[in-house]
C-alpha cells in the first residue's frame, strides 16, 4: 500500500513543475511575437522613411526643372497671392518651396506666432513657411493670356489635396495610367491649374509634343472665364482724381494698419516678410491674384480677386524694418462708385466668343457657416480667379457686373444666404439689362430657403454630398430658367409720405414673433460671430432663442396692434395670431411650406406660386407653433391671397424681410409687384427638365444668331418657365 501511494504523494510536486514550464513557455511565445511585431513596424517604418526621402528628391528634381516645360511653351509667369492664415490642424502640408513640412515646430509649450501661422497662396492652395515666400517661383495661375492664340496648359506639382475633382481626373492624361493624388504616394504627377487634368512626369515630354501643350479648359469650358479675353490694364496711378483718392485714402489705410498690428501677434512674426509697398500707392490698392504679397485674412479685404489695380512695385517680397503693411479698400461715395470701379480696374474682359456662358462667382464669408474663405480658394482652383469676387460692406456686386458689363451671355452664382441672394437681384436691377443674367444659388446660410425651392438644396453638406463643387458646376451649366417674383416694400406714415428708401422681398415678410427672434439671433450674431461656425450650430441657437420666447406673451396684443388689407379688403386677423407672414415662395424657416398646396381644407384658395404675381398671407400663433411647424406637427392658418398687401402697425414691433430684422416704429408696410426675375432651377431626372435647360440654350444662341431680340428672348423665356412649371 505504501509503494502504491507514494506517486500519489508526488504528483502535486510533478504539477507544479509543470505548471511553471508552461508558464514560461506563454512569456517566451508572447516575447518573440512582440520582437516580430517591433521589427515589422520597424521595417515599414524604415520604408516609409525611405519612400519618403525618394519622393522628396523627386519633389526636387521636378521643382528644379520646371522652368524648361514653361520656356518651351512660354506661359507667362504669376506670383503668388500670400494670405497669412492659422496653422491648419489635421493637415499634412509641405512648403513649396523647401518641400519641408509646415506643420508646428514645438509640440509642448506656447508657439510664437511664426510656428502658428502659414503663408497660403489663395489661388492655387500652395504652402509656404514665412521665410520661403520671397524665394516662391512665380509659378502661379496665371489669369491672363490676351495676345496668345490658344490656352496653354499651366503644368504645375498639386501642393494640396482637391476635395473637388471631375471625373476620370484620377488618370494620367496621356498613358491613361493611375495617377496618385497623394504628395508622397505614387509616381510624382504635374495637375493643370485650368483643366485640372494630370500628367505623369515622364508621359509630360511626349505629350507637349504632340499637343503642344494646348488647353481646352477641361469640362467646364463654357463656364470657366478664358484668359485669352483678359487682359490686364496698365494704368497710371498719379495725377487727377485717382491721385486725390491716393493721398486722401492713406491716412486711413495707416490707421488701420496700426490697429491691426496691435490686436495680432502675427504681425510681429510677419514683419520681416511682407510687400514692399509704394507710400503713393498703398492705400490705392487691393489684393489680387496677379500680384505677389502677405496679407492677413479679414473680412474688409478686397472682394475681389484680381480684378483691382495693384502698384508697380508690388511683385517682389522684400524685408522692412517695420511692422507689416496689410492692405484695405479705400471708401467710396455712392455716386462716385461706378467712376471710381472703373478708374480702379485691373483687368477688362474684351473679345469673347458668341459661345461664351462665363460665370459669375458671388461670395459672402460671413454667410451662414462662414466658409467663405475655403470656398474662394476652391473657386479660384477650379475657375478663372478673375471672376471669383467676395463681397464685403465695402465692395458690392456692382464690382462684378461692371466687369462683365460687355459680356452678352453670362450666369451668375451666389455663394451665400438668402440676404446675399437678395443683395445681389438688387444690384441686378440697377442695371436695366434688357434680359438680367439667371442667378444659381450655392447654398452657404442658415435656411436657404430660396435654394431649397430652386432645388439647389438646404446647405453645404448636402453639395457635398452630392459631389462637391465640381457638380454643382455641372448642374449651373444644365440648369432651367425659370421666374422669381420681386416685391418693392414701401414704409409709409399716417401721411403717406415714405419714412425709408423702399426695401424688396423675395422669399418672405414677417411681423411679431419670427420677426422678434430673428432679429435676436441678428444681434447675437453681430456680438458673438465665432458662435456660428456651423449651419447645425446656428439652427440650435435659433431653436434656443425661439425658446426663450414660449413663455414670453409680448405679442398677447398683437391682433390689436395691427390691421391687415389685402387688395383693399380688410382681413381679420385671429385673436390668437402673434404674428403674421407673407410668403413668395414655399420654404420659411429652413424648409417649413406654410402655405402647402396639397391642403384640401382650404378650397377657395389658389395653389402658391413664386412667379404668379400674388403673394400668400398666414398667421401664426406664438414661437411654439414656430417650433411645431418646424417638424411637421402643425400648419399655418391661412389668412388670405393677393398683389396688393398693407399692414398697418399701431405699435413699434421687430420686422424682417427674407431673414434681415430690424425693429419698425408704427407705420404702413405696403406691399406691390416690383418685378420679375430670372433664376437658375438645377434640373431634375424628369424630361420637362431636360427640355427647358435645351430650349433656354437655344434661345440664348438664338439672340447671339441676332435671330430674336433680349426682349423677345426674355418674353419667350417668361413664357416656357410660366408653361413647364
Amino acid at each position: 500500500m505504501d509503494d502504491y501511494t507514494e506517486p500519489e504523494n508526488r504528483l502535486p510536486g510533478w504539477n507544479g513543475q509543470n505548471a511553471s514550464t508552461m508558464s514560461e513557455s506563454h512569456i517566451f511565445v508572447i516575447s518573440c511575437l512582440f520582437a516580430v511585431l517591433i521589427g515589422i513596424l520597424t521595417i515599414g517604418y524604415t520604408a516609409f522613411q525611405w519612400r519618403r526621402n525618394i519622393n522628396l528628391t523627386w519633389m526636387k528634381a521636378i521643382a528644379r526643372s520646371k522652368k524648361n516645360p514653361k520656356a518651351r511653351s512660354k506661359v507667362p509667369t504669376a506670383p503668388h497671392a500670400w494670405i497669412l492664415e492659422s496653422m491648419p490642424r489635421g493637415k499634412s502640408l509641405n512648403c513649396c518651396v523647401c518641400l519641408k513640412s509646415v506643420a508646428c515646430s514645438q509640440a509642448l509649450g506656447q508657439m510664437v506666432a511664426s510656428d502658428a501661422s502659414i503663408c497660403r497662396c489663395s489661388i492655387c492652395g500652395a504652402a509656404a513657411h514665412l521665410g520661403c515666400t520671397r524665394n516662391a517661383h512665380k509659378d502661379c495661375k496665371c489669369v491672363s493670356m490676351f495676345g496668345y492664340e490658344h490656352v496653354i496648359h499651366q503644368w504645375a506639382v498639386r501642393w494640396t489635396e482637391l476635395t473637388d475633382q471631375p471625373d476620370k481626373s484620377s488618370f494620367c492624361s496621356y498613358c491613361e495610367e493611375p495617377c496618385s493624388g497623394s504628395f508622397l504616394g505614387g509616381s510624382p504627377i504635374w495637375c493643370c491649374m485650368w483643366c485640372q487634368r494630370l500628367v505623369h512626369i515622364d508621359c509630360h515630354g511626349s505629350m507637349s509634343n504632340e499637343t503642344g501643350d494646348i488647353c481646352d479648359l477641361g469640362p467646364f469650358r463654357r463656364l470657366i472665364l478664358s484668359p485669352l479675353f483678359v487682359k490686364e490694364l496698365h494704368r497710371s496711378s498719379s495725377g487727377g482724381f485717382l491721385s486725390s483718392i491716393t493721398h486722401g485714402a492713406n491716412g486711413i489705410a495707416s490707421s488701420v494698419c496700426s490697429t491691426i498690428r496691435s490686436q495680432s501677434k502675427m504681425d510681429t512674426a510677419a514683419s520681416s516678410i511682407v510687400a514692399d509697398m509704394s507710400t503713393e500707392n498703398a492705400a490705392d490698392t487691393h489684393q489680387t491674384n496677379n500680384d505677389s504679397y502677405i496679407t492677413k485674412e479679414s473680412s474688409n479685404c478686397s472682394p475681389s480677386t484680381g480684378l483691382l489695380e495693384q502698384p508697380q512695385d508690388g511683385h517682389d517680397v522684400k524685408e522692412m524694418d517695420s511692422k507689416p503693411r496689410y492692405e484695405r479698400s479705400s471708401s467710396i461715395n455712392q455716386k462716385d462708385e461706378s467712376q471710381s470701379v472703373g478708374l480702379k480696374q485691373k483687368y477688362d474682359l474684351t473679345d469673347l466668343p458668341p459661345d461664351a456662358r462665363p460665370l459669375l462667382v458671388f461670395i459672402n464669408k460671413k454667410s451662414g457657416a462662414q466658409q467663405g474663405d475655403s470656398l474662394r480658394l476652391r473657386l479660384n482652383m477650379l475657375l478663372n480667379p478673375v471672376q471669383v469676387f467676395e463681397l464685403s460692406t465695402t465692395w458690392g456686386p456692382e464690382v462684378g457686373l461692371h466687369l462683365f458689363r460687355r459680356v452678352r451671355h453670362f450666369r451668375i452664382l451666389v455663394c451665400g444666404g438668402d440676404g446675399t441672394v437678395g443683395w445681389v437681384l438688387n444690384a441686378i436691377d440697377k442695371q436695366n439689362y434688357v434680359s438680367p443674367p439667371p442667378v444659381a444659388i450655392l447654398p452657404a446660410g442658415t435656411g436657404n430657403d430660396l435654394a431649397r425651392v430652386l432645388s439647389w438644396g438646404g446647405g453645404l453638406s448636402s453639395v457635398e454630398r452630392q459631389g462637391g463643387l465640381c457638380t454643382v458646376l455641372h448642374h449651373i451649366e444644365h440648369a432651367a430658367v425659370t421666374i422669381l417674383d420681386r416685391w418693392k416694400i414701401s414704409i409709409l406714415n399716417q401721411q403717406q409720405k415714405q419714412l425709408e428708401p423702399p426695401k424688396f422681398m423675395n422669399n418672405y415678410l414677417g411681423v411679431g414673433c419670427d420677426a422678434k427672434v430673428a432679429l435676436e439671433i441678428h444681434n447675437l450674431r453681430e456680438e458673438n460671430p465665432e458662435k456660428f461656425y456651423n449651419q447645425f450650430m446656428n439652427k440650435v441657437l435659433y431653436a434656443r432663442e425661439g425658446a426663450k420666447s414660449i413663455m414670453d406673451r409680448t405679442f398677447a396684443d398683437f391682433p390689436w396692434q395691427v390691421r391687415l388689407e389685402v387688395d383693399g379688403i380688410e382681413i381679420e386677423v385671429p385673436e390668437d395670431a402673434e404674428g403674421v407672414l407673407v410668403a413668395n415662395i414655399g420654404s420659411y424657416m429652413g424648409g417649413v411650406d406654410l402655405w402647402q398646396n396639397e391642403d384640401e381644407n382650404y378650397d377657395n384658395f389658389d395653389p402658391q406660386s413664386m412667379h404668379d404675381k400674388i403673394l400668400e398671407v398666414v398667421s401664426i400663433s406664438g414661437t411654439w407653433h414656430l417650433g411645431k411647424l418646424q417638424v411637421g406637427l402643425s400648419r399655418a392658418r391661412k389668412l388670405a391671397q393677393g398683389q396688393s398687401i398693407k399692414i398697418h402697425m399701431f405699435a413699434a414691433l421687430p420686422v424682417q424681410i427674407d431673414g434681415e430684422p430690424w425693429y419698425q416704429q408704427p407705420c404702413t408696410l405696403t406691399i406691390s409687384h416690383h418685378s420679375q426675375t430670372f433664376m437658375l432651377k438645377r434640373v431634375a431626372e424628369e424630361p420637362l427638365g431636360h427640355a427647358a435647360a435645351i430650349i433656354t440654350d437655344v434661345l440664348e444662341n438664338a439672340e447671339t444668331n441676332h435671330v430674336i431680340t433680349a426682349s423677345q428672348k426674355r418674353d419667350l423665356l417668361q413664357e416656357m418657365a410660366l408653361r413647364l412649371s
